[in-house]
């Protein structure tokens, strides 16, 4: 069974228009970081579903590149949000001016 190219999009540009709102409704860390990984989800569905449509395999070497972006992503936000609860503050995104080491 094959799904339309078009199809594909409309999700993928659905899952990324939920994404961009999350990352940028929500104060919390955690749910920016959540927003971002449904973007790059939406980017990877666009590579792979172009790739199926036009019978090139570079979409899926791309999305592969994505996904490793994607998780170094999750891991230096997380290691950032880390950092910011062991100096006493809290997981909202505007508590984090601090960490360019001035006072």
């Amino acid at each position: 069974m094959n799904v339309p190219l078009s199809h594909v999009l409309a999700v993928a540009a659905l899952l990324f228009a939920i994404g961009g709102i999350c990352a940028t409704a929500r104060r919390s860390i955690i749910m920016i970081l959540v927003g971002v990984e449904f973007m790059l989800t939406a980017a990877c569905i666009a590579f792979v579903g172009g790739a199926l449509a036009w019978g090139n395999l570079d979409g899926q070497a791309a999305a592969i590149i994505v996904m490793g972006v994607a998780a170094a992503e999750a891991a230096v936000g997380l290691a950032l949000l880390v950092h910011g609860r062991r100096g006493g503050g809290t997981a909202e995104a505007d508590d984090y001016n601090r960490l360019g080491g001035r006072p």
